[in-house]
């Protein structure tokens, strides 16, 4: 297929038989007049005095609690940049997509004309009432951080900023299972990361939360190693400034067990990978052209563990593995926000399944004849029925545990898997 070819399939399937990939559909019977009379005037009067008496009946008689906001600005659109907020729709629309596709979440999708962060938190503070959570959207560092901060802060339901906390949570469950199969432990672990964005902050603090320790995790940006005598850090990277010698990411890679790379394309070399320790793990993360090809990580190194950000190679790091369903599990305790605990649950529940048998349904997804845990399958395929029943779950005990929850776990679930910490 030629690059206009595949150009012009992506157009015509955004474009029909209907523009866009979203629509929205009536839940209730509304055949009859006395169907209408309750759906609208005079029948829906009460509901609505209802949740001015009690504002928490609103997830009894509204769509609120099954109903999440995907917003964006605009300013960092997958590889594109800023894009402008109205380019960044069918990026939305996608997404809805996915929450709809995989977890039966609802999705509204806006885009915010907004570039100062201080107009997009107002905006989204003032609509916050129509949903029960909200997903934050390719918006670009350091305002991201910003934005999510004062959100949290002020609403009472999750706010979650997937770019950041999303990908952290697919590297760490990825991770705590490379790790065990090259024989190394977390706590242990030497971790270069190349990215001191938004990605790479909340990747760091979650592998921080879940045993990695400080002195171990050396964050690089374009000036190197991040380290505590450099005086150029914002407060974001300062939090990672270790007392070390080591200065060039050369010297980083050196003695990494782990290279975790949330940058830009082609930044690392063969040279660099073949200087790292025995069994060392790659997660070159760069998408669609990852900080180094398997190929040529492969061609110098055959004892190491690789993941990437493309479907077209094993081990996927893919968002779509966890918001559908943290958000599932969030919004099914009409949890207040999504906490660290949160987090970890997720990442250690999806890492669990990845341990189990792969069912046939997943194995005819991807055209495979077999499918196992091991160096090419760390993390759970998007196909996988199963995620559903791990993922939630754990969210949901994790925020009924911590106290962020407003009802009991749900009667309905089952009980969540339970990950021996093998760190």
């Amino acid at each position: 297929m030629t690059e206009y070819s595949r150009k012009q399939e992506a157009l015509d399937y955004h474009a029909k038989p209907k523009p866009g990939k979203l629509a929205i559909s009536v839940t209730k019977p509304f055949t009859t007049y006395g169907e209408l009379s309750l759906a609208y005037t005079p029948g829906v009067a009460e509901p609505v005095k209802a949740i001015r008496d009690d504002p928490e009946d609103a997830y009894r008689y509204t769509s609120k609690g099954n109903l999440v906001a995907v917003i964006s600005n605009g300013t960092a659109v997958l590889g594109l940049g800023d894009t402008g907020a109205l380019a960044s729709k069918p990026v939305m629309e996608g997404k809805a997509v996915l929450f709809k596709k995989f977890a039966d979440v609802n999705v509204f999708d806006i885009e915010v004309d907004a570039d100062d962060p201080a107009d997009f938190i107002d905006t989204v503070e003032r609509i916050a009432p129509t949903f029960g959570g909200i997903n934050l959207e390719d918006i670009a560092a350091p305002h991201c951080f910003e934005i999510e901060a004062a959100l949290i802060e002020r609403l009472d339901i999750p706010v979650f900023h997937d770019d950041q906390h999303g990908t952290a949570i697919i590297v760490a469950a990825g991770l705590i299972n490379a790790l065990e199969l090259q024989g190394k432990t977390l706590a242990d672990a030497r971790i270069v990361c190349m990215g001191a964005g938004a990605a790479g902050v909340a990747s760091m603090k979650l592998l921080l939360e879940m045993g990695a320790q400080l002195d171990n995790v050396f964050m690089c940006d374009r000036r190197g190693v991040i380290h505590a005598d450099r005086d150029d850090l914002s407060e974001h990277k300062a939090q990672f400034a270790t007392k070390t010698d080591l200065r060039s990411v050369d010297d980083a890679i050196a003695q990494a067990d782990v290279f975790i790379g949330l940058s830009g394309p082609d930044t690392v070399s063969k040279e660099q990978i073949a200087t790292m320790p025995a069994r060392p793990i790659v997660f070159a993360l760069s998408n669609p052209t990852p900080e180094i090809s398997p190929e040529d990580a492969r061609s110098v190194r055959d004892d190491l563990i690789m993941a990437t950000g493309r479907s077209d190679y094993p081990n996927q790091i893919n968002n779509v593995l966890g918001f559908p369903y943290i958000f599932r599990g969030a919004l099914d305790v009409r949890a207040r926000r999504i906490n660290m605990a949160m987090c970890v649950a997720a990442a250690r529940a999806m890492g669990e399944l990845a341990r189990q048998p792969v069912p046939n349904s997943v194995l005819e997804a991807h055209e495979q004849r077999e499918m196992a845990f091991g160096p090419d399958y760390i993390v759970p395929s998007p196909f996988d029925p199963r995620l559903i029943d791990y993922i939630p779950p754990a969210v949901a005990r994790a925020a009924v545990d911590t106290g962020v929850a407003r009802t009991e776990y749900p009667s309905h679930y089952p009980q969540p898997v339970v990950e021996t910490d093998r760190d």
